[in-house]
């Protein structure tokens, strides 16, 4: 399954909410696969579907739960149709990068603890209550999916230099 081509910052789908999945088929079923593989080449630690030109509410997002923990080994959560059902009152700020607009970077203040209420890849709800890291990669991924960039949130923007980019990948969420 090839990698998919990552739409860039002005293209009009990154603005426009994504549409609800019906429908669980093998269709959707590659479109996972390649976003995975997309996400992993690039690399990064999450990718929304209207970032590789498919209007609809799937992420992909592969982080350790426990990102206190430097051995844990990073988990691949699949959302479709996901929503933010609780948010902490404590926010926390962070750079935060993203694949569609490469090269830059953003200090983003996000929820320190959501719960995200989705379906799994074979249309099964779970529940995920994330803090810190994984956290902010939930947030950033859903605000992809209402049309929503990082650069919108963020306090403060700023070019990468070139050796900067090499150790990037935690702050590349999408």
């Amino acid at each position: 399954m090839p990698a998919r081509q990552i739409v860039f910052v002005p293209d009009p789908i990154l603005r426009k909410k994504a549409q609800t999945v019906t429908k669980f088929d093998n269709d959707l079923q590659v479109l996972i696969d390649d976003m995975v593989e997309t996400m992993r080449e690039a690399p990064g630690v999450g990718l929304a579907a209207p970032q590789v030109g498919i209007p609809f509410r799937v992420a992909v997002i592969e982080y350790p739960e426990n990102d206190e923990d430097e051995e844990a080994e990073p988990r691949l959560f699949t959302l479709i149709n996901p929503e933010i059902t609780r948010k902490s009152t404590e926010m926390v700020s962070g750079p935060e990068g993203c694949l569609s607009m490469p090269g830059y970077n953003g200090e983003v203040e996000r929820h320190e603890v959501v719960t995200v209420k989705a379906l799994n890849r074979r249309g099964q709800p779970v529940t995920y209550k994330a803090k810190g890291w994984l956290a902010r990669i939930f947030q950033h991924e859903i605000d992809h999916l209402n049309g929503v960039l990082y650069t919108d949130r963020a306090t403060k923007v700023w070019k990468l230099e070139p050796a900067d980019e090499q150790e990037d990948s935690k702050a590349n969420a999408a």
